[in-house]
């Protein structure tokens, strides 16, 4: 096992059992990530919570050379949780590893679609390229300093594909950030979704329709259909 693991426990005990448990599917990691390094398990019990279903949550964080892959559930036992949050993990680990595959199929690519294309003097290109970016750096530098603004603002437009909320939540953290954009699938609106505390999540949407109407807010689970 090349991968630290870390335990760590809150109002609730980490028995044996439940390491060992835990350990028998460790390899599942290793397999859908190589840059895997350090597996943290949290697992947190509500002290004063009302009702025995779901006061156990379970969050695992995967740490790997540049990217941070997070999963979390809630249930009445930590097995239960671990299991749930385990499937999430593996998913995410999953889709991270064949977003690289497809990523060096592409790089593979280009020689082929320029193939068709007629011969240029690589030299004289490659000076072109050079006198060009020097230019571009000299260009902003003197906007940089002949500017009196106090503050700049840069834009870039990304291309956005349509997705679910649910979707949008497994691509930040596949890319580690607290925040993502994206367009909703359902209702086309331009929207963002953010880590709130607690491994909860939140989704800020905009409707350019009804610019006088109240805040809507409602509060559902994580895939609940599924």
């Amino acid at each position: 096992m090349t991968m630290d693991v870390n335990y760590v426990a809150r109002n609730i005990a980490i028995p044996d059992r439940f390491r060992e448990y835990a350990e028998e599917k460790f390899d599942k990691i290793e397999q859908l990530s190589t840059r895997a390094q350090r597996l943290e398990i949290k697992v947190v019990k509500e002290a004063h919570h009302r009702h025995s279903e779901g006061n156990v949550t379970v969050e695992l964080t995967v740490v790997g050379k540049g990217k941070v892959i997070r999963a979390e559930s809630k249930a009445d036992d930590k097995f239960a949780a671990f299991d749930t949050a385990f499937g999430k993990l593996l998913e995410r680990l999953r889709r991270l590893r064949d977003r690289r595959k497809d990523h060096r199929r592409g790089q593979g690519s280009v020689g082929q679609a320029t193939a068709d294309l007629p011969p240029a003097d690589t030299g004289t290109l490659l000076v072109d390229q050079v006198l060009q970016a020097q230019q571009q750096q000299e260009q902003d530098a003197a906007e940089e300093a002949e500017s009196d603004a106090p503050v700049r603002i840069r834009e870039k437009v990304f291309p956005a594909t349509p997705m679910t909320a649910d979707d949008a939540v497994d691509a930040m953290e596949l890319v580690g950030h607290d925040f993502y954009l994206f367009v909703d699938a359902e209702t086309q609106r331009p929207s963002a979704v953010y880590r709130r505390h607690g491994w909860s999540y939140g989704v800020i949407s905009l409707d350019p329709d009804h610019q006088d109407a109240e805040p809507q807010e409602v509060e559902r689970g994580y895939r609940a259909a599924v």
